[in-house]
């Protein structure tokens, strides 16, 4: 399988740090694009935009040893907006991180990367903390 496009959703939690690197690890070793990707939710405040895009662009400035770096920010449920982005992009692999949320949680708020794995027209590989 080729990858010419990878995209990785981030959530700015700790482990997106390691899960960017991991990502682009895998985009210099295939040659791939790497697309990532920060989806604010609805109940987020607007400030918080400006701050998402500088964010992402911090991202991206760590993940420089890939070739090839875009950054997006929509707005939105982050499960359908990660899946439609990778369709729109024809992404050939998601690079999303697993919280590892169990039990009643999951159930109860779900799990972006859960619904991911089951919607998503590609392959993804989760990367646990």
């Amino acid at each position: 399988m080729t990858l010419t496009t990878i995209l990785c959703p981030l959530d700015f939690s700790a482990a997106s740090t390691a899960l960017v690197a991991y990502a682009a690890a895998l985009a210099v070793g295939t040659g791939a694009e790497l697309r990532l990707l920060y989806v604010q939710e609805p109940a987020a405040p607007v400030a918080a935009s400006a701050d998402a895009e500088l964010r992402v662009h911090r991202a991206a400035a760590e993940a420089a040893g890939a070739s090839r770096v875009i950054t997006n920010t929509l707005q939105g449920e982050a499960a359908p907006q990660i899946v439609a982005e990778a369709r729109r992009q024809h992404a050939d692999l998601i690079v999303i991180g697993a919280h590892g949320q169990t039990g009643l949680s999951r159930f109860l708020m779900g799990n972006t990367a859960e619904v991911v794995v089951r919607t998503a027209h590609c392959p993804t590989m989760l990367v646990r903390e």
